[in-house]
Formats: C-alpha cells, structure tokens, sequence
C-alpha cells in the first residue's frame, strides 16, 4: 500500500516504522522544519538538549521495546529521581512517605490524611470510575480543605487554568499517580527515571536512519493544505502540488484534522467526538546556569501567584558534564494561545519569571544565566472532560482510509513519549488490517 503520514512526532514515526517494515511505501509530511515533534533537540554546551523536558518511567514498556528493536537495548540508563514541590515560601521534598509527613505547612492530621489517600489511589486498578467526577471535587472532599487548597487546586490552576481547572476528571489523576508509583516499585530507594544516554536524538537519529534505509520519504518543512477520499482514493494537496495515497494516518490535532478534512463535517457524531476536548499550549523556557535553582529534579509550584507552574532542573538528573558542567533548567507552563504568556517575547517572559525564581533561591542571580531558550509548542496539553472514554474519536475515522493518532486518544493516561510510540504501533496495527 502507499500510505501517507500528517506529521514527524514520535507517533508517526513509529507508524512509518512497523509500515515499512512490512514493504509499505510510506511518505511523511510535517509542517516543521525538523522530526521528532516534542522530542526534538537541538545543541547546547557541547550536548545534545530536548526542546521541551523528557523521561521515561520503569513502565514506559513501548518505548524500551522500540528502543530494543533498534538496537540499542543497553541505551536507556536508569537513576533515581527527586520531587518536590513550592508551597508556603519553601521547598518541601515528595520523594518518600517520610517525606509527607514532613510537609510542615498541613497540620497533622491532614498530612496523614494525604498520605492515606494517595496510597489508596496508588493501590486502585480500575481508573474507570474515576472518570465520572472531577479532580478538584474528588480531591476537596478526600483531602479536606486545606490540603486541597493549599496544594491541589494551586496545581491544577497552574496546569490548566482557571476555565478548566474544575473540569479534568479525577482518571487524569490516577494516571499520573499510576505511572509514578510504578517506577517507585522498581526504585528501592523512591522513583527510578530513564533517560537514553546521548539524549532522545540518539533514539531518533536511529529511527530516521532505519526509515531512510526502508525508503521512507519524510518532507519537512511541509505544510498539507487539504486531505480527501474521491472513489476511496486518498489525495494530499499540497502548496504546488497533490499526491494520491491509499491510506492516510493524520497525526495533528483534533482542531487542525478537521481544517483539513472537510468532507469529515458530513459525519457530526465523529465531529463531536474531536470537538469534546481543549486543547492548552506549552510555554517552555530553557535557562542555562553556572549554578542550580535547588537540589530537586522536578519541582511542583503550588502557588497560585506564581506565572509559572514547575521547575524541571534537567542537570538534577542527567550529569552537568553532559553540558560542560553548566545547570539545564526548564521552566514550564501550559496556557491558551490567548494567555498574556504566550504573547509574551522571551524578554518580557523572563522580566516576569526571574522575581519568582528568586522566592524559591533567594540567593539567584540574573548573572548565573549564560544564555536562554524560549520554545511555544500549540496544542501541546489535551484537557478531556469527565466519562472522556465515551468520547474518544475511534482511531478509524468514518471517512474510508483516514485515520487518526493523536494525543486525544491518549486516556487515561496522559500524553508522553511512550504512549505515542504505542500509539503509533498500534494504529499501524490497524490500518495494516483493514
């Protein structure tokens, strides 16, 4: 079969991959001027850097197997993790039950009654019936009052805003607390993370070359304009051109698909299925130091006054040697396309930042900063509503030969590397079937 890919993320790189594999030609089109969707890189200090912060979980499975499939089994290297989180005027560590019952600012009580839950969250198997409340009332009613304000509701404010903080189903929750409290099952000590040695341009660096060798065609910095099916034959239009295919998968998202199908308007039960969910985007900013923010890899913000909402210190976990021994910090936020931050230059975003990197290092320094990256990535952060498995586009669109891998398929865990790799395998499954 000739088949057609909408986008170079790892979801449809992985599809091009099994495709190929099986003797399908396969061609890929992404509007970006480089592969790899979220985990692209670029060089930084003599390394290698994603464009937005990346690890893996012990329970990231698809991933290590494409990874294995490769040849590259030994690449993953696994190290303990650091968590914490801001709250209160001071960092609090989250890495054990210890460390709970440190958290000074809940009274007692309440940090047991933290402790219990969050056990008993780890400890269910059926996320299902989660998916019919929402986080912010689960949470209030569990934890009381002033766990959940004082340390929930800044996170989910900070994650998705204030017009869609109260609609995320508590399923959301549960699949982050799941993946997390897997990789502590591993890690004796707390949380084992894996990060490919060389970074995630060796994983994809390989992959190209295998694609390339199947004689995959990836055209990049290719924008498609309009897909349709004419007597089940799939047509790409192009800016000078059409290209006809059998099959077309469609990575991008929901709202984007739908620009470029329109012959989709004549099914409105799927339309309504992409329209169930938001979209936010991310706002990153890299800053490279001559020193750490603070000893903790990933930092929570639970503070509702800060314009930012974690602090991912990517030296915290990778060597700084990596880096000519200087301090990768991602500072990162998820806002609308509308939001004051995403309308900001990087100018005016770190005017914005830096007073409040100093409430969490008072001894921070504009000087340690040796130079700044500043990526906006739209559409990064699906936000799905309650009973969302209802609602989840079928991977078959009712469109013949269109299909459809994107990150609102992705449930009830949340977007990452290792699910759009499974995803992408998955999909290619499916359509090699049908």
């Amino acid at each position: 079969m000739r088949i057609g890919i909408i986008g170079a993320g790892m979801t449809g790189l992985t599809a091009a991959y099994h495709l190929s594999n099986q003797g399908h030609e396969v061609t890929i089109f992404e509007h970006a001027p480089f592969a790899g969707g979220h985990a692209s890189t670029f060089e930084v200090q003599g390394g290698i850097l994603e464009r937005g912060y990346h690890h893996l979980f012990t329970s990231d499975t698809d991933i290590q197997e494409l990874v294995a499939s490769l040849g590259l089994p030994s690449l993953i290297e696994w190290m303990p993790s650091s968590v914490g989180i801001y709250a209160k005027g001071a960092i609090y560590k989250l890495n054990s039950p210890l460390d709970l019952l440190k958290l000074s600012p809940l009274k007692f009580i309440n940090r047991l009654r933290l402790g219990f839950v969050l056990k008993y969250l780890q400890l269910q198997k059926n996320w299902r019936k989660y998916e019919q409340v929402t986080a912010a009332r689960w949470l209030r009613n569990k934890l009381g009052k002033q766990a959940y304000e004082m340390l929930w509701e800044p996170l989910l404010l900070g994650k998705f805003g204030a017009t869609l903080y109260d609609k995320v189903p508590m399923s959301w929750i549960w699949g982050k607390l799941n993946t997390r409290v897997k990789s502590r099952e591993t890690g004796a000590s707390g949380e084992l993370l894996g990060y490919p040695s060389g970074s995630f341009a060796v994983i994809l660096d390989k992959l190209l070359e295998i694609l390339d060798k199947n004689q995959v065609k990836i055209h990049l910095s290719t924008p498609v304009h309009k897909i349709e099916n004419h007597n089940n034959t799939m047509t790409i239009t192009l800016q000078d051109t059409q290209q006809q295919f059998d099959k077309i998968l469609s990575t991008v998202s929901n709202d984007i698909l739908l620009n470029l199908v329109p012959q989709l308007q004549n099914h409105p039960k799927y339309i309504e299925k992409l329209n169930s969910i938001s979209y936010l985007s991310a706002v990153v900013e890299i800053l490279i130091l001559e020193k750490p923010i603070s000893d903790v890899y990933w930092l929570n913000i639970a503070d509702a006054k800060f314009p930012f909402l974690g602090v991912i210190e990517h030296t915290n976990l990778i060597s700084a040697e990596n880096y000519n021994g200087k301090h990768i910090v991602y500072i990162t936020n998820y806002v609308s396309t509308d939001h004051p931050i995403f309308k900001m230059d990087e100018r005016k975003l770190l005017e914005t930042y830096i007073p409040f990197v100093k409430l969490i290092n008072p001894d921070f320094n504009e000087s340690w900063i040796i130079e700044t990256f500043n990526f906006k990535i739209g559409r990064a952060q699906p936000v799905m509503g309650v009973n969302y498995s209802h609602n989840i586009p079928e991977h078959a669109s009712p469109l013949k030969n269109l299909y459809v891998a994107n990150t609102a398929q992705i449930y009830p865990e949340d977007r990452g590397t290792n699910y759009a790799v499974r995803m992408g395998k998955y999909v290619a499954e499916q359509l090699m079937r049908t």
